[in-house]
């Protein structure tokens, strides 16, 4: 494939910012067709060399080619007539209108001054997903469809205007297995259309299940691009941080351990049934399950967010009746939602007042007041104690990455000194080096003895960390099993099954 003209090829682009160097000297292709994968840790250069390909920065130096022909200076525009697509991670779509409208959107921007043609409209988005064999309610308003739905709207979309290339960021991080699976099925289809698409994740396993090739990036530079069969998934972690990541099982014996939380017969009705299980102190116990087990109804109702209609919990021993989640942060238990952005942090306000959140009336003075030395001190305590990487606690927390904004929200959680830690997909859309920090932190808060619930889609993760794993299916627990005694090939075979 060497004679083959890439569509898409960068020669020693550089972009430097005020005081930093984003890209030095990247030389990269993309070929006809190709399936390519772009790894790389958070703050690597991912994000600014598919900025620059969509026309959004101008290189500071560097030259590149579409279809062999050099096309610098490029703006978005531009960009786009040239065939480039990007889907970012959130997918930028007009929740208030319909299917329709969103994915023929560029014929109505471009006849702005004529009446709007439905039928016109309706035909197009039709082509579009009968060439991807999907099914969707044309007048459904995009606000009303699953995660899933709206990836295959955004790739319609950009069908729609003619993409040649078209770049996916992480676009399985918010997905189960079964949509992931979907989603792959139809970047083949692109595929088949020749149509190139780079497929940007955090994913390992993912990378090596569609790409042909992928290209490591790390500080700025490229380290290299390999064919797909010639890494793995240990190897590329490897390549992007320059660390040996140790994923060996973990698991522990804690059945003598003193039970923490004990949960008998609980019921939602519609949600989950008759659900028993014992958390020990200092025990790690993982919950897998495809979307809709009820895994997260459950961490809901554990955390006093949902009344359950029927069953018991205990605490230490001790009868625990949760109306509110005031209730269960006052018993000792926290829990770290699958949606950090939304339910777990404040993204404008700074790190030090979102960690204070859940423990401001304890901190507050005999004047109601809560003293900028006491909010210091603790803000600085937790920054120091996670390595959340920042120059200083008042920053705001939408300028951190991924992997430290979760971790401010386990120092918001863990400022409350938890007897149980609830975490719900923690490291989802986190790089590799983050999420093994997560890990180490879930490690060493069971080791002073919190039990911890981790809530998981992936298997290999749950085996990394947790000592038991409960399998939800239907809202119920189908099995228990400990890692190593099961593969985790067996295990995800039972859960897709």
């Amino acid at each position: 494939m060497t004679d083959i003209v890439p569509f898409l090829r960068l020669s020693n682009v550089s972009k430097n910012f005020v005081g930093v160097r984003a890209l030095q000297d990247i030389d990269w292709e993309v070929r006809p067709g190709e399936i390519h994968c772009l790894v790389g840790e958070n703050g690597c250069g991912k994000s600014t060399l598919i900025k620059i390909v969509a026309g959004v920065h101008a290189p500071t130096s560097g030259t590149i080619e579409i279809g062999g022909q050099e096309v610098l200076p490029l703006d978005p525009a531009k960009a786009k007539a040239l065939g480039i697509q990007v889907i970012f991670q959130d997918l930028s779509l007009f929740p208030n209108l319909s299917v329709a409208e969103n994915i023929a959107i560029d014929d109505t921007l471009q006849n702005m001054l004529m009446p709007v043609n439905k039928a016109a409209m309706r035909k197009t988005t039709r082509a579009v997903l009968e060439r991807l064999a999907f099914d969707l309610d044309l007048d459904a308003a995009v606000s009303d469809l699953s995660v899933a739905e709206r990836q295959i709207v955004a790739i319609a979309r950009g069908l729609a205007a003619e993409a040649r290339l078209i770049f996916m960021d992480e676009p399985t991080a918010s997905l189960t297995r079964a949509e992931v699976d979907r989603l792959l099925a139809i970047v083949s289809r692109l595929k088949a259309d020749g149509i190139a698409v780079v497929f940007v994740s955090h994913r390992l396993d993912e990378v090596v299940e569609i790409a042909e090739r992928v290209t490591v990036m790390r500080d700025g530079r490229k380290v290299g691009t390999w064919p797909v069969g010639e890494v793995d998934q240990k190897k590329i972690a490897n390549l992007m941080t320059g660390l040996h990541i140790d994923n060996s099982i973990v698991a522990r014996d804690m059945s003598s351990a003193e039970p923490v939380l004990e949960v008998k017969n609980l019921t939602r009705h519609g949600e989950f049934a008759d659900i028993d299980f014992t958390l020990r102190r200092g025990e790690v116990l993982g919950i897998v399950g495809l979307l809709g087990s009820g895994r997260t109804e459950l961490a809901l109702a554990l955390f006093g967010m949902h009344r359950v209609d029927s069953g018991t919990m205990a605490l230490e021993g001790q009868p625990l009746t949760l109306r509110s989640n005031r209730d269960a942060v006052r018993a000792g238990i926290a829990y770290v939602s699958e949606d950090r952005l939304g339910l777990g942090v404040i993204l404008p306000q700074s790190i030090g007042d979102n960690i204070m959140l859940a423990v401001m009336k304890s901190m507050t003075n005999g004047l109601g007041l809560i003293p900028d030395k006491s909010r210091k001190k603790l803000a600085g305590d937790w920054v120091q104690r996670l390595a959340i990487k920042v120059p200083s606690a008042d920053r705001a927390v939408q300028t951190l990455s991924g992997g430290n904004q979760q971790r401010v929200v386990l120092a918001k959680w863990l400022a409350t000194k938890p007897k149980v830690l609830i975490l719900d997909s923690p490291t989802v859309g986190v790089d590799i080096k983050n999420k093994q920090g997560i890990y180490e932190v879930v490690t060493d808060l069971a080791r002073q003895g919190v039990g911890i619930i981790l809530i998981s889609d992936e298997v290999s993760e749950v085996f990394a960390t947790c000592d038991r794993v409960l399998h939800m299916r239907g809202g119920r627990i189908l099995e228990e099993e400990v890692p190593g005694r099961v593969s985790e090939h067996e295990m995800e075979e039972r859960i897709y099954a």
